[in-house]
């Protein structure tokens, strides 16, 4: 019987099923609060800083949610947040991309 549950909970934490208890959109906030984060201390290269004010304007003329934001800069993030050495920020992003996009 433990084993059926845990296939349940499996189900309903499965993106291709239903996002239903995934927590999606808060993790793509806490996301983009480390970014900010990072950028407002300048860490990082000064073309990282350029670059994610540029995306983060469109992002706000665009009305595009922060989930949004982060599929469509996924790979850019995963570099900006490696050359930041941020393993959290990383580990949150791997698991936005497996969940959420």
């Amino acid at each position: 019987m433990a084993g059926s549950e845990q296939s349940n909970n499996d189900l309903a934490e499965d993106r291709y099923i239903s996002f239903l208890g995934i927590g999606c959109d808060g993790n793509a906030d806490r996301l983009i609060g480390m970014l900010d984060k990072h950028l407002n201390a300048a860490n990082g290269e000064a073309k990282w800083q350029r670059y994610f004010a540029q995306k983060r304007q469109q992002q706000v003329q665009f009305k595009h949610d922060n989930l949004n934001f982060i599929g469509h800069q996924t790979n850019t993030l995963y570099e900006y947040f490696n050359s930041c050495e941020d393993q959290q920020a990383l580990s949150l992003l791997y698991k936005i991309e497996q969940q959420c996009c």
